[in-house]
Order: C-alpha cells, then sequence, then structure tokens
C-alpha cells in the first residue's frame, strides 16, 4: 500500500518474521512502513507518539527503500484511521506545502508528477 500524507510517503507492506530479511516467511501481524526521505518517518513518528513511539528507524543503503519501521498491524490500522480523521483540507498538495513548507518542496513536486501519470491513467 503507498500512502501520500501530509507528512510524507510511506510503502506499507507486512514484514517478514524476525529480522525481517528477504525470503523470510510473512508476518501477518507485523507491518513494515518504508519511506524513501528520513523526514517522513520523523515526522510520522512524532505525529502519533502513543502508536508509534517504540519504533526506532533503521536505515540502509542496500534497500530500494532506504528508511524503515517495523509496527504492529494493529497499531498501524489506528495510524490510518486517525490519518484519516485528520483531513482537514480541499487541497492534497497545497496542503504539503503549506504543512511542509520550503523542506517539502521536493515532496511537493513528486506529487505533481504522481497526480500527472495517474491523471493519465483515467484519460
Amino acid at each position: 500500500m503507498w500512502i501520500f500524507t501530509r507528512y510524507g510517503f510511506f510503502s506499507a507492506v507486512c514484514a517478514r518474521q524476525g529480522e525481517g530479511h528477504y525470503g523470510a516467511p510473512v508476518d501477518p501481524d507485523r507491518i513494515m512502513v518504508r519511506a524513501r526521505v528520513r523526514s517522513h518517518l520523523e515526522a510520522l513518528l512524532a505525529r502519533f507518539p502513543a502508536d508509534l513511539g517504540g519504533c526506532g528507524i533503521r536505515e540502509s543503503s542496500s534497500t530500494d527503500y532506504a528508511f524503515r519501521i517495523f509496527v504492529p498491524k494493529a497499531a498501524w490500522s489506528q495510524v490510518l484511521a486517525e490519518l484519516a480523521s485528520d483531513i482537514d483540507y480541499d487541497n492534497f498538495k497545497s496542503e504539503v506545502a503549506q504543512h511542509q513548507g520550503a523542506a517539502g518542496a521536493d515532496y511537493e513536486h513528486a506529487l505533481h508528477d504522481v497526480w500527472g501519470v495517474m491523471y493519465r491513467l483515467q484519460t
């Protein structure tokens, strides 16, 4: 699942058992939340300390997503519900620009690119 939020972009998948190494069986009760930008995960952790407070960011230069956290599925479900409840804007890309300011310019530009790709799918 890809999730674009005012805090950043995340890819969420079932984690693998144990340390999550490639080839290990999937753990259906644990989610690996991945990000390409560390500050996106930092912002998510800061927003949801009760649900994600014990999750440390792991960094790896040998994976396609350099940053990741491991979360119990129940906690991740709660975070997603709260993200939905937090929506108080009528334009997502503008909200990202306002929320992240100059530091989020690259993210906002990427969102415009994604919007264009998905718009072409519609037409």
